[in-house]
């Protein structure tokens, strides 16, 4: 089960660069980690889910990517997402 748009909204609201931006890479990182903190959650109630546990991998795989781009692309963004969304990085 995805997230729903209410939640979708307060993280564009929070994490977007202008009125209309959606797709930001900052605003995807976003959306990933919450994605990541509901998976989690969700396997800890259910260990042995092997199919959320790798859709949970592809996501953590994919927001690794997104943060290496932001991290040679502009090093400021990449540290106030970081440290916004409370990553050890």
């Amino acid at each position: 089960m995805a997230l729903a748009s209410k939640e979708k909204i307060k993280i564009f609201q929070k994490h977007s660069l202008h009125e209309k931006d959606t797709g930001s890479s900052e605003i995807q990182v976003a959306l990933f980690t919450e994605e990541i903190k509901r998976l989690i959650k969700h396997l800890k109630d259910h260990p042995k889910d092997h199919s959320s546990r790798r859709g949970l991998l592809k996501i953590v795989s994919k927001r690794k990517r997104l943060l290496d781009y932001l991290k040679k692309d502009d090093p400021k963004k990449y540290i106030s997402i970081i440290k916004e969304l409370g990553l050890k990085r």
